[in-house]
């Protein structure tokens, strides 16, 4: 990644899409049945206190993605999205149904956390 601040629109579209694809590499990685945080997401892809441009870059992922989006909640170990709504409900069955052990909206991140 470019050591300075992109300051030109290619630069900063080439600097945005290496990003994107290190993120995604990074949620690619996380194994079957574990959960990580957004935070943790962003510094493996080396992108230190960038948690929010992770949580941009999975709520802008195709529907049909095979992504394993599902796996990335917030540092406390919460789904993030509101309780009950359509996203929660996604997420929380997708992590079930991968063995996480989940209580009401939180993972149990001694049992399930990856690299935390």
């Amino acid at each position: 990644m470019p050591t300075t601040t992109p300051t030109t629109t290619e630069e900063r579209t080439q600097s945005d899409d290496y990003a994107r694809e290190r993120i995604w590499q990074v949620v690619h990685s996380i194994p079957r049945g574990k959960v990580t945080s957004y935070g943790r997401v962003a510094e493996m892809a080396g992108l230190p206190r960038a948690a929010r441009m992770v949580g941009r870059v999975l709520s802008q992922l195709p529907k049909d993605s095979k992504l394993p989006w599902h796996r990335v909640v917030n540092a406390s170990g919460r789904i993030t999205f509101p309780e009950g709504s359509a996203a929660w409900k996604r997420q929380r069955t997708r992590l079930i149904e991968e063995g996480v052990a989940i209580r009401g909206s939180r993972v149990d991140i001694k049992q399930c956390g990856w690299d935390w």
